[in-house]
């Protein structure tokens, strides 16, 4: 190519690199408000935005993975677009280098996904479990999340009814949580109180299966988002070799 064609090529690849990273940046900082108002003041979010109540992803904080989020979607449009702007080679790298612990940490985490589900599903039981203990009953917050996940999902505690047993919960009521009671679902009376769990599974296997059953959405979201990370490290790139060029 002519100096001017490279010159042209690398001013459109450089224009591009700024509108996506902009783009980013703003993106964090939406999600980071939205993070930041759930976490003030959740009780409007869920007013305003009601259905979101029912998901699956009540069984996480939400507003601190927004903010996480985010923090992160801000941190890397700063560096790729700043970076690009000003023509920075260090704010570059630092892009590329952000981007890539980002990819190979989402690839570790695919791989401990589907290689080590048991492992994950322990590792959940260790921290969850004695949460469910101590927290569901007198924490209002913590209940109320797990409460509209076992309605919603048709599951009871993390692996099953058990996950109560001994609980701050059971000690007081002498019985498991109402949605893990057959009977609220219209099924057999419950004659014995210790085989109410055995009609509903544990929320991880029901989370796990949605997963499954919806493989081909969750990987073609994964795949678009890697192709995208491997997209900008390749573009920070060729940005970064051609400065000196320029």
């Amino acid at each position: 190519l002519s100096p001017g064609a490279k010159m042209g090529c690398f001013t459109f690849i450089k224009v591009m690199m700024i509108l996506f990273n902009l783009a980013i940046f703003l993106g964090g900082g939406t999600l980071l408000g939205v993070g930041i108002w759930v976490t003030v003041d959740d009780q409007s979010f869920l007013d305003i935005f009601g259905g979101l109540s029912s998901s699956v992803l009540q069984v996480v904080y939400v507003s601190y993975f927004l903010i996480a989020i985010g923090a992160i979607l801000l941190v890397i449009g700063f560096l790729g677009c700043y970076g690009a702007q000003k023509d920075s080679k260090c704010l570059l790298m630092m892009f590329f280098s952000v981007v890539l612990i980002i990819f190979i940490a989402e690839i570790a985490a695919a791989v401990v996904a589907l290689v080590y589900t048991g492992l994950a599903e322990t590792l959940l039981t260790a921290v969850v479990t004695p949460l469910l203990k101590e927290k569901y009953g007198p924490d209002e917050r913590f209940t109320h999340i797990w409460n509209v996940t076992m309605k919603e999902v048709n599951c009871c505690g993390l692996n099953n009814y058990t996950d109560f047993t001994n609980s701050t919960w059971y000690e007081e009521h002498k019985t498991y949580p109402e949605p893990c009671s057959p009977v609220v679902r219209g099924l057999l009376p419950l004659a014995h109180p210790h085989l109410r769990g055995c009609l509903l599974q544990g929320c991880f296997n029901q989370i796990l299966e949605e997963i499954k059953t919806n493989a081909g959405v969750v990987g073609g979201v994964a795949a678009g988002i890697a192709a995208l990370e491997i997209a900008a490290m390749a573009v920070s790139m060729y940005l970064y070799c051609h400065l000196d060029q320029k």
